[in-house]
């Protein structure tokens, strides 16, 4: 009987990171071995401040659930200590966190993952995570927006004060 509950339960997490994968627009996997509890803390802290989920999750599970979802190439990077980050909100958050952690520490190799619902490789991670945060693109966009206005202000003023010399 107890064999029965365990299998039960095994399908049910299988459903559940199936789930986190399909409605993920990036997860990134990670191996995380030689991080020490701090490190893992502080990584972990870092991910929940930028909205991504961290989690460890069996080999076999996750295989199954990442070929269920329909990412069955993510099946060969399951091998040995390994965590998904999972994004459903920036999908540049995950990338640009584990990035600059695994800058800093030597013991976070990033090995691939999903980047906007499509397998990527490490290569394509990195370059994505140089790319600028959403609050970085709209302020950059709002930067350049204000900019001509700025100058058109600027210039009509200069004008005004001139026309006023001369008025008078």
């Amino acid at each position: 009987m107890p064999k029965k509950e365990v299998i039960d339960a095994k399908a049910k997490r299988v459903e559940e990171v199936t789930e986190q994968f399909k409605n993920a627009t990036t997860a990134i996997v990670v191996n995380y071995r030689g991080l020490n509890v701090a490190e893992v803390t502080d990584l972990r802290k870092q991910l929940r401040d930028a909205g991504v989920s961290f989690n460890v999750i069996k080999n076999n599970i996750a295989v199954r659930a990442s070929k269920e979802a329909g990412y069955e190439e993510l099946g060969d990077l399951f091998k040995g200590p390994t965590a998904v980050a999972f994004s459903d909100e920036d999908p540049i958050a995950p990338a640009k966190v584990l990035k600059s952690f695994a800058d800093n520490t030597e013991a976070v190799e990033i090995k691939g993952g999903i980047l906007e619902s499509k397998v990527s490789t490490l290569a394509e991670i990195e370059e994505f995570a140089s790319l600028p945060s959403r609050e970085e693109s709209i302020s950059i966009l709002a930067s350049m927006l204000q900019s001509p206005v700025r100058k058109f202000a600027i210039a009509v003023k200069a004008v005004a004060e001139k026309g006023d010399g001369d008025v008078a």
